[in-house]
């Protein structure tokens, strides 16, 4: 690929221009073939690349909004008002062609029903799916979906985040993904009717290498590549496990911060264990991805930092570049074809 493009709703989340157009040129400098389109208020956009002396930078574009969605806005009323709004001015242009991927750190219900008005569905999926890459205890990742875009789904619905959340994680696999349903149970008899259902088809799937049941606390064990769940499990697990992460995190900073003695000692004997303290940041996996619509679209979180957000654009930049949604287009297409004979 010689060159993509990304657009970028530079007003969204807690800090908008501040973390976003810092974070814009660090993602190219990361990828020298990546052009940036910045959507927003073009005074605030241009004073952060004055500041970063960045302001005439070749790679780089403003496209002036008037219009922010804020965070309290109901998606319903979103969809009636958000023409001229930086998250759909974003949007459009990645429905238009203009640009390869939208990201936003910006109000999550908006971004989902103006992705699904503005970018559609692709065939044979009932419902888009958030998704991200969490830790394991090895150097691989697990993705899970849904992380709150769907409150409740069918069987269906989970069979179909199964196959996008399986091609999403085998573009980084040497193997095919291992693919597991979150239940409060390992065995076949836990669980509700939906969630032994959706069990029941993925078996009967030859595209899906389904493994079956997984508790909440095999999460972080790597014992699957990918963990299906609906969208209020897939949210509260997400948002508890990052909240114990920092509570640890802090909790040892505080430990070790009352004693020079103890930080010198503590640099020296745990050397092995701040490095793995990193790796449990949840900025190193910001940027959800919105899978099955006919374009990509990254949810970047509301209070990430010009590293985090730097990560959701790099995401993007990796969906783009082994073109997710074809993939999981030709995907469904062959397994649809197979259930259907």
């Amino acid at each position: 690929m010689t060159g993509l493009t990304v657009a970028l709703d530079a007003m969204g989340g807690d800090f908008g221009p501040q973390v976003i157009v810092p974070a814009a040129v660090q993602a190219l400098l990361q990828y020298p073939e990546l052009k940036i389109k910045l959507y927003g208020d073009h005074g605030a956009i241009a004073a952060q690349l004055t500041l970063l002396n960045q302001h005439s930078h070749s790679r780089i574009s403003i496209i002036h909004s008037d219009l922010v969605i804020a965070d309290e806005t109901r998606p319903s009323h979103a969809l009636r008002r958000s023409q001229g709004t930086s998250m759909r001015m974003a949007l459009d242009a990645v429905s238009d062609g203009e640009a390869d991927a939208c990201v936003s750190a910006g109000n999550t219900g908006a971004l989902m029903a103006l992705s699904r008005y503005t970018l559609k569905q692709l065939p044979g999926v009932d419902r888009p799916a958030l998704v991200s890459a969490i830790p394991t205890h090895g150097l691989n990742k697990t993705w899970l979906l849904d992380l709150g875009a769907n409150v409740s789904c069918d069987a269906d619905t989970l069979f179909q985040f199964a196959v996008m959340g399986s091609v999403l994680a085998e573009q980084s696999l040497p193997s095919k993904p291992r693919v597991a349903l979150l239940n409060i149970g390992e065995e076949e008899i836990k669980g509700n009717d939906l969630v032994k259902r959706c069990a029941e088809m993925l078996s009967n799937s030859p595209d899906i290498h389904y493994i079956g049941y997984i508790e909440g606390d095999q999460l972080y064990a790597g014992k699957a590549d990918v963990i299906v769940c609906d969208g209020f499990v897939g949210n509260v697990s997400l948002k508890t496990s990052e909240g114990v992460a920092n509570l640890f995190i802090s909790s040892f900073k505080q430990a070790i911060s009352t004693n020079p003695m103890k930080r010198l000692l503590a640099k020296w004997l745990f050397s092995d264990l701040f490095v793995s303290l990193k790796k449990l940041n949840p900025d190193q996996y910001n940027g959800a991805s919105l899978l099955g619509l006919r374009g990509i679209v990254v949810k970047s979180h509301g209070r990430a930092d010009t590293a985090a957000f730097a990560n959701a654009i790099g995401e993007a930049v990796h969906e783009v570049k082994r073109q997710i949604p074809t993939k999981i287009s030709d995907r469904l297409e062959e397994v649809l074809l197979e259930r259907h004979y």
